[in-house]
This record gives structure tokens, C-alpha cells and sequence, in this order.
């Protein structure tokens, strides 16, 4: 008699290589017979049903037709489930038992990957979605002088927000993120060329070349600069990367692989050279360090150079708790913090190296620190799309509503626009305001008192 299936997996959750390059990988009718058989089985399991909106969308569509299963379901509304699909991975990491190795061989996101770059490749997509993607372009363009704060007047005007939902669909009640007129690029200028006396210990050379992000670059400046403080008060020098592109993941989201190819074939020569120099690689936002840790290295299983900039790459407070283990972090704080809400990034947590930002946070003296692990809702992109906001706020608001019962002195999410997206949650509830997000890195140097 056959084995039956296992029900669940004992075994460590893989990941497949993604052959974009495949003709195979676009071949539609194929997708469809391979979407009908994953929904089938998550239809029967049913555990995913508070990650996100797309598993409650999939099963209303099931519990909705004629037969109440996967067969009464038209093939076209499959399309529903992947627009609310925005690869946070956390229904693979921490969810679905059936995740390769298992027999039944799940990845759902990077199926919802597949869809995406097929329905891509099609050409159907939207302008909006496209232009919203384009975040070399838009900080190009408006994070100047002048143009950045008109910009950002208009952006916080209600008359202007309800004609730009009506023309571009994007929600009027959304945060957008503000443009900063000096971008980090300018700031840190004398930074290109940083080198410093470097003390490696562990895993850690001791010197970083700092991945600025588009967001960073053109929005929060601010944040980046707080790693700078922050590192540098350590005895670690920090170098700025020459920023050149994107990192390529909110064009992953929409399915554009070509673009990803395109920022690829930017990025990783120049980071390679740093790692070559002697640096470690850090990045202020956690999508940006996952697209190097592991979904180009999964584009391009066999890189050298993708390969090299992977174990290079680190998270800011996965690097201190690193140095910190070998007796190297400064723990001479300052300036307690009190009560700490933080939430942990998905696309942090998904990189499977722990809770580093609240063991870090929790070594200062006279500070509580409350970690919520659940999803913010905000994807770059989807919580601003008109169609899309109301879900991201009502995936959101759990969060939210722990900030609020805490009332805790200090809130905020290692993904500035995480931070931001309960931060906007937060206000819509509490008409004093109810503080704004900060980012972990700007609470340790806070404590610090640099």
C-alpha cells in the first residue's frame, strides 16, 4: 500500500530556485493547474485564514460557489487571490505545514510570484501600479529642492488626495511617504569613500558598507543616519555604498523580473567590490536585506557574486547582537526608554536570525519592551492602492490596538513603513495623536544620547 501523506512536515521548510528564465515558468495553463491544486489543499487546511487578505478571499470564492469547492471556482477569479498576495512569506515560514520538503511541496508565495510575473509578461498591469514601483524614478524626481516640500503640501492635502484616488487610485486616507529635499546620497557624500580600522569578531569583519534603499535614500534620510550614529558609537566605521538602484523588490511584487534583472545587474557588482574591500553589508529596511539574502540568490542560484553579497548581507540589529555576543557592543546607555511597542517586521522575521532588535532594545537599563509579531498590512505599495487600503488597515489594526492598550512611551516597527501605516492606524483612533512611530535604531541612539 502507498505511504499516505504526512500530516505536516518535521522537516526544516526549503525553498526551490525560481526559473524565471524558463519558458515553462510563463506557460499560463500550467500556472492555472498548478494555482487549482494549491488552493485545493489550502482550501482543506484553512490555517492561514488571519495572515492576509488573500486566504480569506480564496476561501469566500470556494464557499461561495456552486459546488463549495475548488472545481465551482472559475479559473479567472483565481486573479483575486493574487492581487492580495503581496510575498510577505509569512504563510511559509510560520503557517503552512506542507512547505517543501513535504510531499505536497507548497511555497505559496512564490507560486503567487509565478502569477504575478505571467500576468506581468501578459501586459496587464496597471499604469498606477507601474508608476507606484518606480521608486528610482519618483525620488529622481521629487526629492529636490523645492519640488520635495510643494509636493509634500499637496500630498497632505484632502481636495488633492480625493482627485489623486480618482485619477491614479490611490487611497485618499493612505500615508504616502514624504520626499526629503536632501537625500541620503547628498548628505552623506564624504561617506563614498569611508574606510576606518575595523575589529572583526564572530561573524563580523567590523567595518559595513551601509545599502542607503530607495526609502532611505529619498524619504527617510533620518534613519540611515541613526545607523551611521549608532554603528560609528560602537567602533564600527560604516561607508556609504554608491547608490545606484533599487534593490529590485517592490518590482518582484508586481512581477516584473526583468526590471529585477535589470537593478541586479546594478547592484550586486558594487556590492561585491565592497564585500572584496573587507565590508559587511547592512540595509535600513528589511525587504531590502530578504532581496539579497534570499530572493536573488534564489533567481540566481548559481552567482558567484549574488552568492558573496548573501553572506555579507546583514540586518542592523542582527550586526550589534552579533558584536554584542563577543563582548563588543557598547551597552553604556544614557537615557532610559521606558515601555517599547515593537513591532517585528515580516520580511525581518522571515530571515529566521530571531528577535535581535527587541534583545538589543531590552539591554538598556529601566526599559520594557513588548514585541507584537503580526503583519502591519502596509507592502510598499498595497496599503496605498485604493482597492487595497481598507484590507491593509484591518490587517493592520491588531497591531495598532496593541500600541494603544500599552500606551507605551516609545512605538515603532524595523520597517519604517510599517512604522508608519500603525502610526497612521493609531491617529485614525486617537484624536491626541497618540505619538509617532520611531524606528528601533533611532530608540537606540536615543539611549545612547548621541
Amino acid at each position: 500500500m502507498p505511504t499516505p501523506p504526512k500530516e505536516g512536515s518535521l522537516e526544516a521548510p526549503m525553498r526551490h530556485p525560481v526559473n524565471w528564465r524558463d519558458a515553462a515558468f510563463y506557460d499560463e495553463d500550467a500556472l492555472m493547474k498548478e494555482m487549482e491544486r494549491v488552493f485545493d489543499l489550502c482550501h482543506g487546511c484553512r490555517r492561514c485564514v488571519n495572515l492576509c487578505q488573500a486566504f480569506p478571499t480564496l476561501f469566500d470564492l470556494v464557499d461561495e460557489s456552486p459546488t463549495m469547492e475548488m472545481d465551482g471556482v472559475k479559473r479567472e477569479d483565481y486573479w483575486k487571490v493574487v492581487d492580495h498576495c503581496y510575498l510577505c512569506d509569512l504563510c511559509f515560514m510560520t503557517k503552512c505545514p506542507y512547505t517543501p520538503p513535504h510531499e505536497w511541496n507548497i511555497d505559496f508565495p512564490h507560486l503567487m510570484l509565478q502569477a504575478k510575473a505571467v500576468r506581468y509578461k501578459k501586459g496587464d498591469v496597471k499604469r498606477r501600479d507601474k508608476l507606484l514601483t518606480n521608486t528610482d524614478l519618483n525620488g529622481k524626481l521629487l526629492a529636490r529642492p523645492l519640488i520635495a516640500p510643494a509636493v509634500n503640501a499637496v500630498n497632505r492635502l484632502g481636495v488633492a488626495r480625493k482627485l489623486l484616488e480618482g485619477a491614479g487610485g490611490v487611497h485618499h486616507e493612505a500615508w504616502i511617504p514624504p520626499y526629503d529635499s536632501r537625500p541620503l546620497s547628498k548628505r552623506a557624500r564624504d561617506r563614498l569613500d569611508r574606510d576606518g580600522v575595523a575589529e572583526a569578531v564572530g561573524r563580523t569583519r567590523g567595518k559595513v558598507a551601509l545599502f542607503a534603499t530607495c526609502f532611505a535614500n529619498f524619504n527617510e534620510p533620518q534613519t540611515a543616519e541613526d545607523i551611521i550614529a549608532v554603528f560609528e558609537h560602537n567602533g564600527i566605521p560604516v561607508r556609504l555604498a554608491r547608490y545606484k538602484s533599487c534593490c529590485g523588490m517592490p518590482k518582484l511584487e508586481l512581477g516584473d523580473l526583468q526590471a529585477v534583472d535589470r537593478m541586479k545587474e546594478t547592484n550586486i557588482p558594487l556590492l561585491a567590490e565592497l564585500v572584496d574591500q573587507g565590508f559587511d553589508l547592512v540595509a535600513p529596511v528589511p525587504s531590502c536585506a530578504l532581496m539579497f539574502r534570499q530572493e536573488l540568490p534564489l533567481m540566481y542560484p548559481d552567482d558567484p557574486q549574488v552568492k558573496k553579497v548573501q553572506e555579507a548581507f546583514f540586518d542592523p540589529f542582527e550586526y550589534l547582537a552579533l558584536r554584542h555576543r563577543e563582548g563588543k557592543l557598547n551597552t553604556e546607555f544614557r537615557n532610559p526608554l521606558g515601555s517599547v511597542v515593537y513591532h517585528a517586521a515580516c520580511h525581518q522575521r522571515v530571515q529566521n536570525f530571531g528577535r535581535k532588535t527587541k534583545e538589543v532594545l531590552s539591554l538598556i537599563p529601566d526599559t520594557q519592551v513588548t514585541a507584537v509579531e503580526r503583519c502591519s498590512g502596509h507592502d510598499g505599495t498595497y496599503a496605498v492602492k485604493a482597492e487595497c487600503h481598507e484590507h491593509a488597515v484591518k490587517i493592520g489594526r491588531p497591531v495598532a490596538r496593541q500600541v494603544e492598550a500599552k500606551k507605551a512611551d516609545h512605538y515603532g516597527s524595523d520597517c519604517p513603513m510599517a512604522g508608519r501605516h500603525i502610526e497612521h492606524i493609531v491617529h485614525a483612533h486617537d484624536n491626541k495623536g497618540g505619538g509617532r512611530a520611531e524606528h528601533p535604531i533611532t530608540l537606540l541612539r536615543k539611549a545612547y544620547g548621541i
